[in-house]
């Protein structure tokens, strides 16, 4: 093991000594290239009829790439829906309900006021125009029972109705989780499942790569030199002497040191204690996950 281990350091060491004869830059710090994964899951349970992915593939965010069977989803939305046009149709109408005991208020108040005109042309007497008004007041108390019967009916409606479009809208989410979606703009590193198998929730489907970053490490010597933000060049490596550069940002400087890797050689190699920081690189298709890389600090002109 021990053997092993200097012969990736000697390894390292030669590609670093080459690298600077052939008119490399002289790097201030190396490590490898990197890059966030994200493992995409299916949200909804079912057949998963298409999955159209392959590893390599360049995706955008939000991108549909596959589908979880949605009949028994979207049947049920059906039942639903006609659910809620049955709430509907049960729902009274207030203006006709109450339309005929608006009437009949009226015409009592009309009676009532010819007994009142009678009564003060002496042609009828009390009794009459007091029965009259025990009509009015009788019809009055019946209209306002009944509004408040159908305006309670009417409110329990509605919460049933409430609650049927709520579940519709849960049948709709679930609905829109059977579309399989990139989260993220990055390309496909791994495919987990195929069209035909049987999706659950939760289980991985593919493996999603964001941004491309060199992970390297630095003494602490070199660390006063780097700042968040930073603007600096990076190189990859891809062998038989040829390297690319690319612009990078400094976005993250651990706050704690650590041994010097193994497979990492420092501009110092007398250091034992290192600190690891991400420069953010925009991959231009070439830089893959796990190749060799060297930075310059040396900012790059606006």
């Amino acid at each position: 093991m021990k053997r092993m281990t200097k012969i990736g350091i000697y390894g390292m060491a030669v590609w670093m000594l080459s690298a600077c004869g052939n008119g490399t830059p002289d790097y201030d710090a190396t490590g490898t290239f990197e890059a966030t994964e994200v493992i995409v899951s299916a949200e909804a349970a079912g057949k998963l009829l298409q999955l159209e992915v392959e590893e390599g593939t360049r995706l955008k965010a939000g991108e549909e790439v596959g589908l979880v069977d949605t009949v028994q989803l979207y049947l049920k939305k059906l039942q639903l829906e006609a659910s809620m046009k049955s709430v509907e149709s049960q729902r009274p109408d207030l203006a006709k309900q109450i339309a005929a005991t608006k009437q009949q208020i009226t015409t009592a108040q009309r009676e009532k006021k010819r007994v009142e005109n009678l009564l003060a042309a002496g042609a009828a007497n009390q009794k009459q125009l007091d029965d009259w008004d025990a009509q009015v007041t009788l019809l009055q108390q019946q209209l306002i029972a009944q509004e408040s019967s159908l305006m309670k009916s009417t409110n329990s409606l509605t919460e049933q109705g409430n609650s049927v479009s709520i579940q519709v809208a849960q049948v709709e989410d679930q609905l829109n989780k059977c579309h399989i979606q990139s989260p993220i703009e990055g390309t496909v590193l791994a495919k987990y499942a195929e069209g035909g198998e049987l999706a659950s929730v939760g289980k991985p489907l593919f493996k999603v790569g964001d941004r491309m970053y060199l992970r390297a490490y630095v003494t602490s010597e070199q660390l006063s030199q780097v700042k968040l933000g930073d603007k600096v060049t990076v190189y990859s490596d891809y062998g038989n002497s040829e390297q690319k550069a690319y612009p990078g940002v400094v976005t993250w400087i651990s706050d704690r040191s650590e041994f010097t890797p193994k497979t990492i050689l420092t501009k110092n190699e007398r250091a034992n204690l290192v600190y690891a920081v991400k420069i953010a690189v925009k991959n231009d298709g070439s830089l893959k996950i796990g190749m060799y890389g060297g930075v310059v600090w040396k900012k790059e002109n606006p």
